[in-house]
């Protein structure tokens, strides 16, 4: 041990590695805070040109305006953009998660390892294909598909309780650029999403806990549903979150399959705006970024836009956080 200590080039070997550990803490700090830079930068550049708006704009007429219509009449209503989002998330999610939830049970608790080798890419490829490809299978594809198959009725009460009519609700023919198609492709782009994060979850699941309900006499479908996924609750909430902002933060495929026609959402017909036209917060910034004159409020609205659109994901990373915090099992 003392020859040890006293070798200079023991010494000399000690004080490389102790410099080199340094640098790489050094180098991984610096990653750190240029993430953290990046986003705060980012932040503060919306915020600066959005307040340049919002001096020329009322954020009250902004944020409750009905009507959006900047280059044309001047109107920077902002909720039709947002219900218009809004729509296409929720219409897209109530598409994937399920079935990327199924997906992600199969793979972790049913499929073999063989299966899960060939599937599990094969589900991310889905991932991969460039999003414009989506847009323009929904309005070569898919929409005409529907055109032939609507409108119809959907019964919301059911006919044969006596003390009450019945109530329906009637998809119209469909538009050319519609609010359903954009949700069909989206929620496809999304599901891998759900399917990979979730079946991460589900697999870090401890062996223990599918032994011990099997023990008890739990049949493979109940040990998934009842023991495996309440427990990886805080993962599956991760990747819901994380899908549907995405599906929030889409760009080409909506613009190419649901258009650029801003419209407050019909009500109580809901299901009538499926088959309309919309517009989403970003497909508006693409189509005043693409405007040929930039400059003047409708340029600055860009900035505006760009701060909902990052306020909305804000809210739900927070919520997400504290469902996780929530549920979150520790083994």
């Amino acid at each position: 041990m003392s020859k040890e200590v006293n070798d200079p080039e023991a010494l000399q070997r000690h004080g490389f590695v102790v410099r080199k550990e340094r640098l790489y803490g050094w180098l991984i700090t610096l990653a750190a805070l240029v993430t953290i830079l990046v986003t705060v930068g980012i932040v503060l550049s919306l915020i600066g040109r959005a307040v340049t708006f919002w001096s020329a704009i009322s954020p009250i007429d902004f944020f409750t305006g009905t009507d959006w219509s900047p280059i044309i009449n001047n109107a920077y209503g902002v909720l039709p953009l947002v219900s218009g989002t809004l729509l296409v998330t929720i219409f897209s999610a109530v598409i994937a998660l399920p079935i990327g939830l199924g997906a992600a049970v199969y793979l972790s608790e049913y499929a073999s390892d063989r299966a899960r080798s060939i599937l599990k890419p094969a589900l991310e490829i889905l991932a991969g294909v460039p999003t414009v490809i989506y847009g323009y299978m929904a309005l070569v594809y898919i929409t005409p598909l529907f055109q032939g198959l609507l409108p119809i009725s959907i019964p919301l009460l059911p006919a044969w309780v006596p003390v009450l009519p019945e109530v329906t609700a009637t998809i119209p023919s469909l538009r050319t650029f519609n609010v359903l198609s954009a949700s069909i492709v989206v929620g496809i782009m999304i599901i891998p999403m759900v399917s990979s994060i979730s079946e991460d979850a589900l697999r870090s699941v401890p062996d223990s806990l599918r032994e011990g309900a099997y023990g008890l006499g739990s049949t493979k479908f109940d040990v998934s549903m009842k023991i495996v996924v309440p427990a990886a609750t805080s993962g599956i909430v991760a990747s819901y979150v994380l899908a549907i902002s995405r599906a929030i933060g889409e760009t080409m495929a909506v613009t190419m399959a649901m258009g650029m026609s801003p419209q407050m959402p019909y009500f109580p017909d809901v299901l009538r705006n499926l088959a309309e036209s919309s517009q989403t917060i970003t497909a508006a910034m693409v189509q005043i970024a693409g405007a040929d004159s930039l400059g003047g409020v409708t340029y600055e609205a860009m900035f505006a836009l760009g701060l909902t659109l990052f306020g909305i994901t804000l809210a739900m990373n927070l919520l997400a956080e504290l469902v996780r915090r929530r549920f979150q099992e520790e083994y």
